[in-house]
């Protein structure tokens, strides 16, 4: 049996998430740790990592992680850091010859996207992005019918993301525009983004966004109209200060798919005759990100995301902040 000897760099919140899937995969062996606040380690290691025998070593600083890499003999990496330093961790962790699973957004500008997409290609490294979605049977269906065109032509989307998200975040780096590269529209509202930038498939062509601080440093509201090359249209309002809730309709010429776009747990497909639809209930080993990147590097499956992923998402991303800070539509660059 082939083993990833996985790193986990940056374990706050989400690598438990991270750290408890690994449990179930048995190709998987944690190696190392590293994270500046060192209790932040050894509250992974106590709640998300009890099945170690061993406790992994730990880094308390991320500029050592070519040590941490060299001495563990880490063959793969989860960054989970905060958003503005998974460039330099990233291009790092393909340098060192790892495999990279890095949480959204993969990195905070465009150009830095379009570099990382080059380096992935020349490496040959499996590179995922840890998005909800993508991974889940409703949004492979999804992405199917929009590719073979059984419903017609998918013409408008409009979703929505509300989370009281100002509040949650107060006092940590999330609204910190140093450390985040943007707010809400960033941070969980990047799940949103990601689901229809990762249906879609297609370069953005214009965006016109307005977007409300509500006092903090960094966006809390936003409302976001997209143009996709191909032309498709998208309406999508973010707000961090409302009650938890999403939901999505992908419009077609010929009926309509209303989903989840936060996680994939639910999708109704409604033709224009003969009402809803069944779909197919499996797909990959659990809709997990983790376990895809593993079959993705054993190559039991194809990674559900890429660098291609992270630079469309960076594309509107960039495009979503020109606009907000313009007041003018904002058409980003295509490669």
């Amino acid at each position: 049996m082939t083993t990833i000897r996985l790193a986990l760099l940056g374990c706050g919140g989400i690598m438990h998430k991270h750290a408890g899937q690994s449990q179930k995969i048995a190709e998987v062996q944690i190696v190392g740790l590293c994270d500046p606040v060192r209790s932040h380690m050894q509250k992974l290691i106590d709640r998300s990592l009890t099945h170690l025998t061993d406790p992994p070593p730990m880094w308390d600083d991320p500029r050592n992680t070519d040590e941490m890499y060299r001495e563990t003999g880490a063959n793969a990496v989860v960054i989970a850091s905060p958003h503005t330093v998974h460039y330099e961790q990233v291009i790092g962790a393909l340098a060192g010859g790892l495999h990279v699973l890095v949480e959204k957004p993969m990195v905070t500008s465009l150009e830095q996207a379009m570099d990382v997409e080059r380096r992935v290609n020349q490496s040959g490294k499996v590179l995922c992005i840890g998005y909800n979605t993508p991974c889940s049977v409703e949004f492979s269906t999804l992405r199917q019918i929009i590719r073979d065109r059984s419903l017609g032509a998918l013409k408008v989307v409009n979703a929505y993301i509300a989370q009281p998200w100002m509040y949650a975040t107060q006092n940590s780096w999330r609204q910190k525009p140093e450390l985040s590269g943007g707010g809400m529209l960033y941070d969980s509202g990047a799940h949103v983004f990601n689901s229809i930038v990762w249906a879609v498939e297609d370069d953005v062509a214009e965006v016109h966004a307005y977007v409300d601080n509500c006092g903090s440093p960094v966006d809390v509201n936003g409302v976001v109209n997209i143009r996709f090359a191909g032309g498709v249209m998208a309406a999508v309002a973010v707000s961090g200060l409302s009650r938890d809730g999403s939901h999505a309709s992908f419009m077609f010429e010929q009926g309509r798919i209303d989903i989840d776009p936060w996680g994939g747990a639910w999708m109704e497909i409604h033709r224009n005759t003969g009402g809803k639809v069944k779909y197919p209930t499996t797909v990959g080993r659990d809709g997990q990100p983790l376990s895809n990147f593993v079959d993705a590097i054993l190559g039991r499956d194809e990674p559900r995301t890429n660098a291609r992923h992270g630079v469309l998402q960076s594309q509107l991303m960039d495009a979503v902040y020109e606009s907000a800070r313009t007041g003018q539509a904002a058409k980003p660059r295509v490669n």
